[in-house]
């Protein structure tokens, strides 16, 4: 396949540098240029556990790329979404498509733009991070979904698929792409809250001093999926039944027992959330993904006093008003249901 990949960071990078190690005809995309002119110098290298090699694949900042592309990933930060996608607008053939392999609801976005007809689900939960400059680590395999955002198995989407299985043999194409996407958010709102402290995503989540706090956020979404009638989808150990309003409070802790399990195994033992705030130096998707579960909630009729109390205190480390610590993870508790 000839595809675009907008955004060579974590996500976008890996998935890239995969497929054209496979032999698909890849072109990244990406606005820090001393990224694409290190790519375009000495290739980008993948690093980790998994595998090692380089991918000489061209890359162009948005203003360079010239030409038309059928296929599109978009993989930028969920906050860069709607910019991205307006930059990438003009390169989108008529007939062709986004797909989004980005942490939250970003197909609302997109689809706004270049509309429903051309844009496409993607649920990713790898572990990536970029190190530098030309240099992405590979750190652990996770679930790779694909689907279409009406629920369709098209041709498209299975052609997109056999090119998938190029990256991750174990990439599967579903009919509920959006229970994939609330799944990773209740998932991704307690990868937040652990990013409040410097504590490593498994022993975060292992911590039972806290458990109260990462059942009741993975609930409070799970509420909003049930208003809007999502049946969300479970993925490496995350079950959302299992942070269902009614559900048995050991069955929620055997899922952050698996949890737990499947992120030992992983090189990379802190979240993306943890790294943009102590090694990037830089906002969070706070905003660009906790923010649309407050307003479906609110939309709905829903509290979600523990994801706003969240939002707060994200933005208070953000600018340097609190740290990284357990005292500011304790500013949760008080927002536990009951």
């Amino acid at each position: 396949m000839r595809l675009l990949v907008w955004g060579a960071g974590a996500i976008g990078g890996t998935i890239g540098a995969h497929l054209a190690r496979a032999g698909h005809d890849v072109t990244f995309v990406d606005r820090a240029t001393e990224h694409v002119d290190a790519i375009n110098k000495s290739g980008l290298r993948i690093e980790g556990p998994l595998t090692q090699f380089v991918s000489r694949t061209p890359a162009r900042t948005p203003d360079e790329l010239r030409g038309e592309f059928e296929h599109i990933v978009l993989a930028v930060k969920a906050q860069d979404t709607e910019g991205a996608t307006r930059e990438l607008a003009p390169h989108l053939g008529a007939n062709g498509y986004v797909v989004s392999a980005q942490n939250g609801l970003n197909e609302l976005v997109i689809k706004k733009i270049v509309g429903d007809a051309r844009t496409m689900g993607c649920f990713v939960n790898f572990g990536a991070d970029y190190l530098e400059p030309g240099v992405i680590q590979y750190a652990g395999r996770g679930a790779v979904v694909l689907g279409e955002i009406d629920g369709r198995i098209t041709s498209r989407i299975e052609e997109l698929h056999r090119a998938f299985l190029d990256f991750d043999d174990r990439a599967i194409v579903t009919t509920n792409i959006w229970g994939y996407l609330w799944g990773k958010l209740a998932y991704g709102a307690q990868l937040f809250a652990t990013a409040l402290t410097n504590d490593a995503i498994a022993d975060a989540l292992a911590d039972p001093s806290y458990r109260d706090v990462y059942v009741e956020i993975a609930r409070e979404v799970m509420r909003v999926a049930r208003a809007r009638h999502i049946t969300p989808e479970g993925f490496n150990g995350f079950d959302p039944h299992a942070f269902a309003p009614d559900a048995d409070r050991k069955v929620a802790e055997r899922s952050l027992d698996e949890m737990v399990a499947f992120n030992r195994k992983s090189a990379k033992t802190h979240s993306g959330i943890w790294r943009d705030i102590a090694v990037r130096k830089r906002r969070t998707e706070t905003d660009a993904q906790l923010g649309p579960i407050v307003a479906l909630a609110a939309e709905a009729g829903v509290p979600t006093p523990m994801v706003s109390r969240l939002i707060a205190l994200m933005h208070e480390v953000e600018d340097g008003r609190r740290s990284q610590s357990h005292e500011t993870l304790d500013l949760l508790k008080p927002s536990l249901a009951g």
